[in-house]
C-alpha cells in the first residue's frame, strides 16, 4: 500500500455464493467472509465532517456484494478477491489502494479448519 496511512476498514462482510473448484462447489452456495481496506486521503473529510468528502462505505459494501453475488461462479478465491479489488478501485477515483481478504467460512477439507482465505492488494 502507499505511504499514506488513511484507511477505511470494512470487516466481516458475510455473503453466500457459488465458489470453489470441487464439483459440489458448483452446485452448493457457501458462506464467505470479506474484509476490505481502502486507502484514500481522508484529511478533507476529517476537517469538514461532510459525508460527500469521504468514501461511502455503504456504497463500497454494495459494490463488493454485487461483484461477489452477481459475478458468476469462480473456482478460486484468488480470482474472486481480484475481481472485488478491481471493482472497489473502479468505484471511486479517490481510492489509491485496496486490500481484499476473502475467507471460506466452512472450507471443504476433512481437518478442523475454521477458515481458508486469500489476501490481495491492488494499487492505482
Amino acid at each position: 500500500m502507499s505511504e499514506r496511512s488513511d484507511r477505511i476498514e470494512l470487516r466481516g462482510l458475510r455473503l453466500v455464493t457459488l465458489v470453489g473448484a470441487l464439483p459440489e462447489e458448483y452446485e452448493r452456495p457457501q458462506p464467505l467472509e470479506l474484509d476490505v481496506d481502502v486507502e484514500a486521503d481522508l484529511s478533507v473529510a476529517g476537517a469538514s465532517d461532510v459525508l460527500t468528502d469521504t468514501i461511502d462505505y455503504g456504497a463500497l459494501c454494495d459494490v463488493v456484494e454485487l461483484t461477489v453475488i452477481d459475478g458468476g461462479h469462480v473456482a478460486l478465491l484468488e480470482a474472486l478477491a481480484h475481481r472485488v479489488a478491481a471493482a472497489v478501485l473502479a468505484a471511486d477515483e479517490r481510492i489509491t489502494a485496496v486490500t481484499v481478504v476473502v475467507r471460506k467460512v466452512r472450507p471443504p477439507v476433512p481437518q478442523d479448519l475454521a477458515t481458508s482465505g486469500v489476501r490481495v492488494t491492488r494499487q492505482r
